[in-house]
Formats: structure tokens, sequence, C-alpha cells
């Protein structure tokens, strides 16, 4: 027999946890949500909001050509909370989906405590609950919670996330300043854009190689994730490696001149007022006075108002592959299943489809029936393949990725690299519509979009 279907818990109320809550609500589920906020907040909330956004309020791009755009076309299919409430609160940002972080995480709140058999438990959980439990604590698991964990998961493994400063807009100098996005994409003026010439880089660079950082812990050996480095990692790597990463100019005309800047800095509209741009890809460890120091030495912020500093924190995470069942279930301890960034997935929209495998898998063991994870070819399975280790060749360390075409299965046949993106898709779309209508759950009918 399975479960009874009122002892359902879900500890963290981030978007893993929110999801998956609001999936197994959709189920017929009774849900618990266990949130530490408000009585504890991490080092990098700001708000007592679930689903509050910690990092970019950018979900990356919408274009189903690449996978997260995929991931997010597929999320929509199946209903996710998190996909409607982005979409519901979203702002200018080019082909990306980017939202007002205020009201995406109240639209989300306000729909998860709208539900018959939602209730919602504030305060650290120190132990494992009993019972069914989903833990989707994230990279900010508490460490009594890890301690907690340890016995059962073995040597926790960590790496570090920074966070991107954010700026207010009637601080920026906007005769330096131009707004423009890459190639004219999206509103073509979703971006603002900081001009640098070779010196005013180099110098920059300098900067933040000599600028004092925050120190870890002897016992912490920073452990980064290649996809949101710290500026000034990125600057100690070499002169250009921040020119050719996120102050590469390409696709940008400084319109005063009509020429391609050396380099350049993106701000993205943190709020659909404009009032809040974030320095996009500006993750930072350097210490709060010389973040303001050191930026205001940028073209057009030499008065910026700082309305967040960056900020670093760890991320806590497990050796999914090793450690978990087919089902997302930890094998020494099958009541236990695991969703989000504390299974190895990396960003919102993974995070976000990890916590929907999950409820599937829950309500499939709860019903005593198989659980089917999604067709290896769609976005959505390939970050099951990621997880499970199906994705890796044997012996591959098990480290946090965002959804990539490289987790997918080889594309048959050889092709113009410009063509696999298209043909990913359309395999991708071949594939899911057999698996959404075998789930237990109203999902879209409708025709996805075309790029």
């Amino acid at each position: 027999m399975g479960q009874a279907r009122d002892t359902l818990t879900v500890v963290g109320g981030g978007l893993a946890g929110s999801e998956c809550a609001w999936q197994l609500l959709r189920l017929g589920h009774a849900v618990t949500l266990r949130e530490m906020k408000p009585v504890r907040r991490s080092p990098a909330h700001q708000t007592d909001r679930l689903a509050e956004l910690v990092c970019s309020n950018s979900f990356r791009s919408d274009n189903p050509e690449l996978a997260v755009g995929l991931l997010h076309e597929e999320l929509r299919r199946a209903g996710s909370l998190i996909l409607s409430a982005a979409d519901a609160h979203r702002v200018p940002a080019g082909d990306a989906l980017a939202v007002e972080r205020e009201g995406f995480a109240a639209e989300v709140e306000g729909r998860l405590s709208a539900q018959r058999g939602f209730s919602r438990v504030d305060g650290e959980v120190e132990a494992v609950p009993e019972g069914l439990v989903v833990l989707a604590t994230g990279p900010l698991t508490t460490e009594k919670l890890t301690t907690a964990l340890a016995g059962r998961v073995g040597e926790k493994l960590y790496f570090y996330d920074a966070i991107a400063p954010i700026v207010s807009a009637d601080s920026i100098d906007l005769s330096i300043a131009f707004r423009q996005s890459r190639y004219g994409k999206g509103g073509g003026d979703d971006y603002l854009n900081l001009p640098l010439n070779r010196e005013e880089y180099l110098a920059f660079v300098k900067a933040l190689r000599e600028g004092e950082k925050v120190t870890p812990h002897a016992f912490e050996e920073p452990r980064y994730f290649d996809g949101c480095l710290p500026v000034e990692v990125m600057a100690e790597r070499g002169d250009e490696v921040l020119s050719h990463g996120p102050m590469k100019p390409v696709g940008l005309k400084d319109p005063r001149t009509g020429q391609q800047p050396w380099a350049v800095v993106q701000l993205r509209m943190e709020d659909r007022a404009g009032t809040a741009w974030n320095l996009v890809g500006f993750q930072t460890r350097l210490t709060w006075p010389e973040q303001r120091r050191i930026f205001r030495t940028l073209p057009g912020l030499k008065d910026a108002e700082f309305l967040r500093m960056g900020q670093i924190h760890r991320n806590t995470f497990i050796d999914s592959p090793r450690l978990l069942a087919a089902d997302l279930s930890l094998k020494v301890e099958p009541r236990l299943f695991f969703a989000g960034q504390i299974t190895g997935v990396e960003g919102y929209v993974e995070s976000t489809a990890c916590g929907l495998l999950a409820a599937l898998a829950v309500h499939a063991r709860v019903t005593d029936q198989p659980f089917v994870p999604p067709p290896a070819t769609t976005a959505l399975g390939a970050l099951y393949r990621h997880v499970t280790g199906e994705a890796h060749p044997d012996g591959h360390p098990h480290q946090p990725t965002n959804v990539t075409h490289g987790l997918f299965p080889p594309l048959d046949g050889r092709m113009k690299k410009s063509d696999k993106r298209a043909a990913h898709l359309a395999r991708a779309r071949a594939a899911l519509p057999a698996w959404l209508s075998s789930l237990p759950l109203p999902v879209s009918a409708a025709a996805p979009q075309e790029p």
C-alpha cells in the first residue's frame, strides 16, 4: 500500500519547494510546507516571501532553440506555477525571461496559500521530519539540517555562488550609459551599457585584482561554479577574460561614436518600473566598501547608489547519482526525496523542473504506480539524466550544472552546428506530448510557439 495522502511534507520554500508543493496539491494531496523564514533568514535573503529570487531576476533565455528556453516551454506545458508567475511579472530583457522579483514572489505565495490542503509551518528545520518528505532546501541548507543529513548522504559538497550588485536608476549617468541589446534582440533597448576604452578596462581589471575580498573560513575551500564566477576571479585569470565574458562588447555600438567599445558593463532592469538595475555577470566577493569604491570608477557609475551589494553564499548539494534512486528518493531511506539545487542542478528554471519531477515521483510512490521519467530527448529528461548520472561517463564527478544540450542524448547523423539547436528542439517537441498525456495532471494542449 502507498503512503497516506496526509503525510506529505516539503522542506524549503524556494523555487523547487514551491513548485513541488504546487504540483502535489494539483495531484490531490495535502501538503505541509516547512520554511525557516520569517523566523530566520539566510545572509542572502532579503524578504520573508516564498520563492524569493536571491540572485539575478533573470530566468535566462526564453528561446526554445536554447536548452533553457526549451525547459521554459516544457514547464509551461506541464502547468508550472513558477513559469506562470514569471510570465505574469515579466519585465523587458531582450530574449531573456526576467521578472519583477517582488510581484513574482507575491504571486507564487498567494496562489499556493489559496490552495485547499496547503499549510505552512515557519521556523528552521533542524532534523529530518517524520513521514514522506521532499527536501528542497537548496544551496543555503542550514548547518543543523546539513548535519542531520550527513549520516544519510555522506560528506557534504559545496561551492560558492556570488550575488551581483543592484544600483538605483536615478544614480546612473545617462549621458554615458546607452540603451541597447546585443544585435538588437528583444526590444532593442532592454539593457543599459557602460562603455569602456582599453585604458579604462585594464585599470578596472587591475582594481578588481587588487581589491580586498571577503576571506572564507580556513576549512572552506572555494569551489566556484563556472557559470557564476565572481568577477574578480575572472579578472585574476587574465587581462582579457572579462572582455570575452560578461564585459564582451560584441553586438553593441556606442551611439556617441558609432563604434564598438573595447568593453562594456551591461545593466539589466530589475523591476517593471525600471528603478533598479543589476550589473549583469558582476557576482562578487569583494568587501562592500571595495565594491562601492571600485564599481564607482566605471563610466556612468561615479555617483552610483547601491540598492543591494554583492554577496557570497555557499551552495550545498549531494552526490545525487550515487545516493538517489531513479525516482529521486534516497536509496538508504526511500521515504526521503530530494529536489532543486541540493541535487546538483543549477539555476532557477532547473530547480523548478526538479521540484516538478520530485512531485510526480512522490505521487507515484503514494499511489503505488511506477515513476516514469520524462523522455531523455526533452529538456526535462536531460536534466533528469544529469541528476541521475545518465548524462555523464562513469567516474564523472557530480558537479552543479545548468541544463545544456550537452546533457541530451546525441543527435543522429552528422549536421552543421547551426542546425543542431533546431534538431534538438524538433526532437524534444516530438517526444514530449506522449509523456505529458500520461501524467495525472492537467497540462497545456496548446501548440508551442515557434522561436
